[in-house]
């Protein structure tokens, strides 16, 4: 019997479907077989998980696979899982060509965490918030050193998240390109649009107190499309340390307008030790939002006639103003920690977003966490709701390679017409004792 389930536990690789959305520390030149089986509760409903995931990283390409399997107490596959035909092709999770920031940057599949130029338009985009929904999409960033672009389509499957940023380097075609700081300035111009035919659907709510209709009218604004322009000017760029300055100005069509300066900072301690801090300033007018396509915007943008991002957009009638600071530290790449916060200046309108992988080699315990939670206020930080998402892993390692462990889930399952087309998203919690085994490699 023990030897019929070590066999089950290597051919079975588990590992979590959320915790990928938010790891955000990749590793060149190595790989993961990981995998295995657990009971998953899903909404209080008992299934049996059967999960393959094995992630490869040599030189600059990398690839990973995530089959996930949760069948019902009698025995029946859950549906939800293959719904539709992406899907199927999704069990590719992702195939990418280097990482971001390189000269050249492809990769197709789920696009986690995805910043498009200092992310005053979009910053840490998810294509797939719910693994029962999973989205291919496609980002190409190319820099050809005097000149670039960033380039981001969330959903081939349907119309969805399009962005395109393009920049230069005017001053690297003249004599002042040798200049130390301002030889590198940064000039560039975005665009960002979704074209899903719900983006641009706003609720419109009554104004008599005694309506005979209590329902809100819905108004289609159409595309939500957002124009930008950005400076960027590097203080300096070393091997160990590199530091820049940037500006950023936004224009929501037929909303509003706002702007953005701060400061970026890396530091390279030759893998003993990295951190990475952002601290910006945000100008925030009337019907306007700062980082619009961000983590939580597939979930956000329509649950049908109850609420939409664009309604929140059309009400933003009192201007805040605020700050955004990020801050990430990794130390002997088994310490992972990255955390971001906007604070208003005189409202509860915060966005946070932590993420940590803390696995020692020489100890036998992990621990992973991530939290994403839009609209925070100080009564609410962790309070679980349709505004948040998280997943949570503690582990033993009885065995190298072997981990037993908890993990919980607050993440989202689709709500589906009759056509089967989503028209919203519901909270969904799972919590699932997993037994996995883990085998890392270097290529």
């Amino acid at each position: 019997m023990k030897k019929i389930l070590l066999t089950l536990f290597v051919l079975l690789f588990l590992f979590s479907d959320t915790y990928s959305q938010f790891n955000q520390f990749p590793n060149p030149n190595k790989g993961d077989l990981t995998g295995g089986l657990g009971l998953t509760w899903i909404d209080g409903q008992p299934f049996y998980a059967f999960r393959f995931r094995p992630e490869i990283s040599f030189a600059k390409v990398g690839v990973g696979l995530d089959l996930n399997l949760e069948f019902s107490s009698q025995g029946k596959l859950r549906k939800e899982n293959f719904n539709e035909t992406s899907d199927y092709l999704s069990i590719i999770r992702y195939v990418r060509y280097g990482l971001k920031r390189d000269p050249v940057y492809v990769k197709v599949g789920a696009l986690d965490f995805y910043t498009l130029g200092h992310g005053s338009i979009m910053y840490q985009y998810n294509n797939s918030p719910s693994f029962d929904t999973r989205t291919i999409g496609t980002v190409i960033d190319l820099d050809f050193d005097k000149f670039g672009f960033e380039s981001i389509y969330s959903n081939f499957a349907q119309a969805g998240v399009l962005g395109m940023r393009g920049y230069v380097r005017p001053l690297q075609y003249t004599s002042a390109a040798s200049i130390p700081i301002i030889g590198n300035l940064e000039v560039g111009a975005t665009f960002a649009g979704d074209f899903n035919k719900n983006s641009g659907k706003v609720l419109v709510f009554p104004t008599n107190p005694f309506p005979t209709n209590p329902f809100p009218d819905i108004e289609d604004k159409g595309s939500i499309k957002i124009i930008g322009l950005d400076l960027g000017l590097p203080l300096f760029n070393f091997s160990m340390a590199n530091a820049s300055l940037y500006f950023d100005y936004a224009k929501i069509l037929n909303f509003g307008s706002g702007a953005a300066s701060g400061i970026i900072l890396e530091l390279n301690g030759l893998g003993i030790f990295n951190a990475s801090a952002k601290l910006e300033r945000r100008w925030n007018n009337d019907k306007y939002m700062p980082a619009y396509f961000n983590s939580l915007y597939e979930i956000e943008r329509y649950t049908d006639s109850v609420s939409s991002k664009a309604t929140t957009l059309e009400y933003l009638n009192a201007a805040e103003n605020g700050y955004y600071g990020e801050l990430g530290i990794s130390v002997l790449g088994t310490f992972n920690v990255i955390g971001g916060l906007q604070k208003l200046d005189n409202h509860d309108g915060g966005i946070l977003h932590l993420t940590a992988d803390v696995a020692p080699s020489g100890l036998s315990f992990v621990a992973r966490a991530g939290y994403d939670k839009i609209f925070v206020n100080g009564a609410d930080v962790f309070k679980l709701n349709d505004r948040s998402i998280l997943f949570t892993e503690l582990g033993y390692k009885p065995y190298p390679y072997l981990i037993v462990s908890l993990v919980y889930q607050w993440t989202f399952t689709p709500i589906r017409n009759s056509d089967k087309e989503v028209i919203g998203y519901k909270p969904q919690k799972k919590i699932e004792p997993r037994i996995s085994f883990v085998y890392p490699f270097n290529m």
